[in-house]
């Protein structure tokens, strides 16, 4: 462009003569010239900064959406800052693996330049796309809004149907299609809680399912989960083919036979192990690899890897009560005929299964429970005043 300049500053200079026409010409050239200049100067440079930007900040129009999700900071933080700690929609562009390089970044200093509320994040696997328990999980969470937040992993193309002011309302994440006994699914359970991890204030996180509810009250959940010192992966290891018959030896040296664990599908995670789950590199690969159906990645994944590397941060039991007495490959479902107060009692005070928290003995094991088919609602909805207190 220089270049260009000087070329038209020697014909200016020249004294020779030329015509009307041609000084019109010159005169369009070096304004064209300008025009460029000045554009390339104001939306270059932004347009690059744009780009980087959306990376970091997958999202920059704020909204009142559900899922317990505002606005993280004091009045006068700047927006974008505040959809980077908080993102409050959901949707993003990002691949799997821009996601979880985004999810594990971690601040060195150990102090939030903003009010930070802990918060629980409540994950939902909805295999299906329906939540038919949501009205349950809304009055749940009725009252106790910048102490949650909700994420839902749903087929590619199918959108949960709740109203615009429910606690789901475009809590909807990237989704990618699973399958039932595949690492499908335990790629959901970390797109879920990568998606999770986005939100600075998230400090504890549960996967669910559309079948689950909760037998304890918000504030219960909330203490129980934000006071642990422990997270909540069920972890054994039986000398039976559903356990140390899954085993590939093509996992080891890496991974040997008695370091081989099971557990349930149903996590609870702090937020430094959850961290910790997405970081590894080493030992996921050989499940994809080795883990085929038959072995079920999502009952022996995380068992495996927290018994093997973090053990001691580790309750060794899950939150979440399940009925396997009847045997077969399926937990037993509870319908609208089963729904009594006695049952969500048992459930809740775990009499026949003690178990401790941080350490002590208690009663109270079991914070959701499931599975409960879509006709159990009305039941639910009917004894959770009085008997979930909520």
């Amino acid at each position: 462009m220089k270049a260009t300049l000087d070329d038209v500053e020697v014909v200016l200079t020249r004294k020779e003569p030329f015509t009307f026409v041609a000084k019109a010409v010159v005169f369009l050239v070096i304004f064209a010239l300008g025009v460029v200049a000045g554009f390339w100067a104001v939306t270059g440079p932004r347009q690059y900064y744009s780009s980087y930007t959306g990376f970091l900040f997958p999202s920059t129009a704020v909204y009142r959406g559900g899922g317990g999700g505002s606005v993280c900071c004091r009045p006068g933080v700047d927006v974008g800052f505040a959809e980077f700690v908080a993102p409050t929609r959901l949707m993003h562009n990002m691949s799997d693996e821009q996601l979880v390089w985004r999810a594990t970044m971690a601040p060195a200093s150990g102090a939030y330049p903003f009010e930070r509320v802990p918060k629980v994040a409540f994950m939902f696997l909805a295999g299906r796309g329906v939540l038919p328990l949501a009205p349950l999980w809304e009055r749940f969470f009725r009252g106790h809004e910048g102490l949650f937040s909700v994420y839902v992993h749903a087929p590619p193309g199918t959108m949960v149907n709740v109203s615009n002011d429910s606690p789901f309302y475009r809590r909807q994440i990237p989704s990618q299609e699973t399958s039932w006994g595949s690492v499908t699914l335990m790629d959901a359970e970390k797109r879920l809680l990568a998606n999770a991890l986005l939100d600075f204030s998230n400090e504890r996180f549960v996967l669910l399912s559309e079948s689950c509810i909760p037998v304890q009250s918000f504030p219960t959940v909330y203490a129980y989960l934000t006071g642990s010192r422990h997270s909540f992966v069920e972890v054994y290891y039986h000398q039976n083919k559903q356990c140390r018959g899954r085993y590939s030896r093509r996992m080891a040296p890496d991974i040997t036979l008695p370091q081989w664990r099971k557990g349930s599908q149903w996590f609870e995670l702090s937020r430094d192990l959850a961290m910790r789950v997405l970081a590894d590199t080493k030992y996921y690969p050989l499940f994809r690899q080795h883990c085929r159906p038959s072995c079920y990645p999502d009952e022996h994944y995380l068992p495996t890897l927290v018994n093997m590397l973090h053990g001691e941060q580790n309750s060794n039991r899950t939150v979440t009560y399940v009925d396997w007495s009847r045997g077969g490959a399926h937990p037993a479902m509870y319908g609208a005929e089963a729904v009594t107060p006695d049952l969500i009692q048992r459930i809740r005070r775990s009499d026949k299964q003690p178990c401790t928290y941080n350490s002590r003995p208690t009663s109270t094991c079991f914070l959701f429970a499931r599975k409960f088919s879509p006709d159990a609602l009305a039941p639910l909805l009917n004894i959770s005043p009085t008997v979930m207190q909520y």
